[in-house]
């Protein structure tokens, strides 16, 4: 296989929360009018699976070259159903629903593969922006039940503040929700698997009736995890070159998520085995994978299979660098070395502990 960086396409999600920053704070072009909730930047979700756009490869849907070149496309020795990286901007013009997301066991039970833990990088928030992350300790099944039927969400669930350049790592399991006023790079397993504690519909904000409202509910429930109770950290810096900011934003078992700004003037040269997303957060950029020079226009994704083995991004620079860590070679080792402890390190995520 003669790979090369894929440019896939883009599901594009018109939910009730939705509004227009993407496209005008982020400058994303070829969006269609109206609200914009999502764009799902990398996806192998069942019904919203992207395909190549261009190429040798055009029109091979993400499936298919996961199923066929697993060594090629996601990494040497990596099986797996379906590509396992789920990546999206998201613009929480309005507050989210107030939901969890199964995790592997519970999504097994419904016939999914796997369930869904997710990370929120925040690109920009509104002064005074907030998240609803986990329950207050104490809280048990029936007083949340009691709390979601009143649509009560501060009076079990925990508030945080929200500010740019911040992460948060959120198990799946754990009830949450952010905005109004918060733009994000979202990382996640692959799924759509989630429970929704709302009278309303997420796409459309139709009302729901009782009956369905209460089962959703139960649904919810059964899913959640009293005990995480993630907070947002800045990352970790490495040591990276002049010019060069790398920081890691968060890692656990399923993905990790970097960001990495280059000067103008000064490159940045990476290694990789596995699969990496570069999702572009600035200006246009330019990339070398190979002997192939690239540009990223702003607010743009490439899938850069794992066969590339290395990627140079040329300053000026600010992207987003999502891939499927080996938790001791690319996480520990390094950031350990550059001086952190136990502690910095468990605060990334989960597995680091």
């Amino acid at each position: 296989m003669d790979w090369y960086p894929l440019r896939l396409t883009t599901p594009v999600k018109q939910h009730v929360f939705g509004g227009r920053a993407i496209p005008d704070r982020l400058a994303r072009a070829g969006l269609p009018a109206g609200r914009i909730a999502e764009t799902w930047e990398v996806s192998d979700v069942d019904g919203d699976g992207a395909h190549v756009r261009e190429g040798p490869l055009a029109g091979t849907s993400l499936r298919e070259l996961t199923e066929r070149e697993p060594d090629g496309l996601v990494g040497r020795g990596r099986r797996v159903p379906r590509f396992p990286l789920l990546t999206k901007f998201i613009d929480a013009a309005g507050p989210l629903p107030v939901h969890l997301h199964a995790d592997d066991e519970a999504a097994r039970g419904q016939g999914e593969p796997n369930g869904k833990t997710e990370a929120w990088h925040i690109l920009d928030a509104e002064p005074g922006a907030t998240a609803l992350v986990g329950v207050e300790p104490g809280v048990d099944r029936e007083r949340l039940r009691l709390a979601l039927l009143e649509q009560d969400f501060d009076a079990v669930m925990r508030r945080l503040p929200v500010r740019a350049g911040l992460t948060l790592y959120v198990p799946a399991g754990t009830l949450h929700s952010f905005g109004p006023g918060t733009l994000v790079y979202e990382i996640e397993q692959t799924s759509d698997l989630q429970e929704h504690a709302m009278r309303h519909r997420m796409e459309d904000g139709a009302a729901l009736g009782d009956a369905q409202w209460h089962t959703n509910v139960d649904a919810l429930l059964d899913q959640w995890k009293p005990d995480p109770r993630p907070e947002f950290v800045p990352g970790l810096r490495l040591p990276a070159g002049d010019g060069v900011v790398r920081v890691i934003l968060c890692a656990g078992p399923y993905f990790a998520l970097e960001r990495w700004q280059v000067r103008a003037g000064a490159r940045l040269d990476h290694a990789f085995t596995t699969a990496l997303v570069l999702s572009n957060a600035g200006a246009p950029v330019s990339f070398t994978c190979g002997d192939r020079p690239q540009e990223l226009d702003r607010a743009q994704t490439v899938l850069l299979p794992a066969a590339l083995g290395r990627v140079r991004v040329h300053g000026p620079a600010d992207v987003l660098v999502g891939y499927l860590p080996d938790l001791e070679h690319d996480i520990r080792r390094p950031l350990a070395g550059a001086g952190y402890g136990p502690v910095a390190l468990s605060a990334l995520g989960e597995g680091l502990s």
